[in-house]
């Protein structure tokens, strides 16, 4: 199979790409090094079956070229991280919204009529439904999360002109609401919980929790994710459908921070600050997200390899030995 990964030198795009390859299958990735890094994807280099062009989708002339290769498409080049999003607000809508447009548009024009995974967010569902969330609640934009507005409309684009280009075209489209990822490297510069607060730990430097910390959030290993979307793409049943995609195991920030500080044995001290004093902005967070699975599980019949210690103990070890 010939794979494309867009935002490839990412973190869960260079995952795929690592999932893919140890498959056999042909990967060809693009990304403009925006957020990704070259480091994430050097390991490949020297295989055969490996590719890589350093290009913005918006512009990239050889688009068409690239994705009439294809066979699947994973679609993962996006603004994504509280930070980002609240710095590029532009190039957020442009990156997010008319680059995917552009992929969709020469996906239906390729005679391979390739299956596309979209990368959408659990943003889109805001912060006003009881959990677990389920994918049939409506998209929630503005109310108390003002600030990532943007961000939400742009994923709830993504999904919209997926969903538009499978009933006009029958795009192969799935669409992924990706809950919180975390695993090798994934960075904290953007405002990533997890890394940020590991490598606070194994430095005995304060571990800062923003808010109250009594907020929850449902962390899932990159592998495991990107073992069950490949396992969903496989599903014929899954085309013009969106997934909730994680792990529903919840834990607040306050018990994250505490389990970080006890497998890193750290002397850290755990500290809050206000939203204002981490972003320079207030405003209020979603309290609770949990997925609700029963949807793509009843599909995959997933098992789960990692759990949330597990995965902090994968990492710390990983952070420790760099």
């Amino acid at each position: 199979m010939q794979v494309l990964v867009t935002g490839g030198a990412g973190f869960i795009g260079s995952h795929i790409v690592n999932h893919h390859l140890n498959k056999n299958d042909e990967v060809y990735v693009i990304d403009d090094l925006s957020t990704g890094s070259l480091q994430n994807i050097n390991p490949f280099q020297d295989n055969p079956n490996f590719s890589f062009t350093k290009d913005d989708l918006l512009t990239c002339n050889e688009l068409q070229n690239i994705v009439n290769q294809a066979d699947r498409i994973y679609h993962m080049a996006a603004v994504v991280g509280v930070l980002k999003v609240m710095e590029e607000g532009v190039n957020l809508l442009s990156t997010n919204i008319t680059a995917t447009e552009r992929l969709l548009k020469f996906a239906s024009l390729s005679k391979r009529n390739p299956r596309i995974l979209l990368a959408s967010s659990s943003e889109v569902y805001g912060g006003e439904y009881d959990i677990p969330l389920k994918e049939t609640y409506n998209m929630v934009i503005g109310g108390r999360r003002k600030f990532c507005s943007s961000y939400i409309i742009s994923k709830a684009a993504v999904e919209a002109l997926g969903s538009a280009y499978y009933h006009k075209f029958g795009l192969e489209v799935i669409s992924l609401r990706l809950f919180n990822t975390i695993g090798r490297r994934q960075r904290g510069h953007y405002g990533m919980v997890v890394p940020r607060l590991i490598k606070a730990a194994i430095n005995n430097a304060p571990i800062v929790v923003y808010g109250t910390g009594e907020q929850t959030r449902s962390f899932s290993d990159v592998r495991d994710v990107v073992e069950l979307i490949d396992i969903l793409a496989g599903k014929d049943e899954a085309l013009g459908q969106v997934f909730n995609v994680g792990r529903d195991e919840e834990v607040s920030i306050n018990e994250l921070a505490e389990l970080i500080k006890k497998i890193a044995k750290s002397d850290s001290l755990i500290e809050h600050i206000t939203y204002k004093e981490a972003y320079g902005e207030d405003f209020e967070d979603t309290m609770f997200r949990r997925p609700d699975l029963t949807k793509i599980l009843d599909l995959t019949d997933y098992k789960y390899k990692w759990n949330l210690t597990t995965t902090l103990t994968d990492l710390i070890n990983n952070f420790q030995s760099i």
